[in-house]
């Protein structure tokens, strides 16, 4: 079953090449319905699957300035204390039971119907948070940006650890709300900048839950670097009008799979 975890592993590096998200919110669904992995296992593996491949992305970002590191450190303020504190609450509760495993199915479809609709409405969204959203530097506003900014990150802390989606679309579309003078660019950068030592830290979480499988891991890998690389070049050819409706459709149809 190796050479199908790879070829699983090329097509969602393809597809996040290709749109510059789905990672998390294809792989864990795509492993927990066709391969029939258990979801606490897919969800740890492909943690730090993400913060593996998510690495490259953050290193051309920060070297093109485009990675606001003092809203990213917020972020993690929340964010890995979270996270930490939910992994010793799967601990104490028993991650690998059948109850527990429903829970962590449920909350991977709603996650997904959630990114779904944030892909669909991203546009709408930028624009209704730039009319609307805080202005950062508004008197008596910057402290109260930073303890949303903070609390923000804990909400996605927990999510991601349970369902291994959220860091992408959702963490995107929240701070498109909160800071929506940044720039598109600056938006994705600071995103997936946070998004590398929460997964990295929500998934050495399920390793040392016993839920990371290192085989499958090295295989999904194995297909989705050389993917992520085909989808990045094909990715200036593809309208994103065409794209963005595809995937979330997909993941709608997916989400609400596992939901009902």
């Amino acid at each position: 079953m190796d050479w199908m975890y790879t070829a699983a592993g090329l097509g969602v590096g393809f597809i996040v090449g290709l749109t510059g998200v789905g990672g998390g919110a294809l792989m864990t669904p795509l492993l927990v319905l066709f391969f029939g992995i258990a979801p606490s296992v897919a969800v740890g593996t492909d943690l730090l699957y993400a913060s593996i491949t998510k690495l490259a992305g953050v290193w051309v970002h920060g070297r093109r300035g485009s990675v606001d590191w003092k809203i990213t450190g917020l972020l993690a303020l929340g964010s890995l204390p979270a996270a930490l504190t939910t992994i010793v609450l799967l601990k104490a509760f028993a991650v690998n039971t059948s109850h527990f495993e429903a829970v962590i199915t449920g909350t991977l479809g709603v996650a997904l119907i959630l990114t779904a609709l944030a892909l669909l409405f991203k546009e709408r969204l930028r624009n209704f948070a730039r009319r609307n959203g805080p202005a950062i530097k508004a008197d008596g506003q910057e402290k109260w940006l930073k303890v949303a900014t903070i609390a923000t990150g804990a909400v996605l802390g927990v999510l991601v650890t349970i369902s291994s989606i959220g860091a992408g679309a959702l963490g995107a579309v929240a701070l498109f709300f909160l800071y929506p003078k940044l720039s598109t660019v600056q938006i994705v950068g600071t995103d997936l900048a946070h998004a590398v030592p929460l997964t990295a830290v929500a998934g050495l979480g399920h390793f040392f839950l016993g839920t990371v499988d290192v085989a499958l891991l090295l295989s999904l890998l194995l297909g989705s670097l050389p993917g992520i690389y085909l989808g990045s070049h094909l990715g200036t050819r593809v309208p994103d009008h065409v794209l963005r409706p595809v995937l979330a459709g997909m993941l709608l149809l997916i989400g609400g799979r596992l939901v009902w």
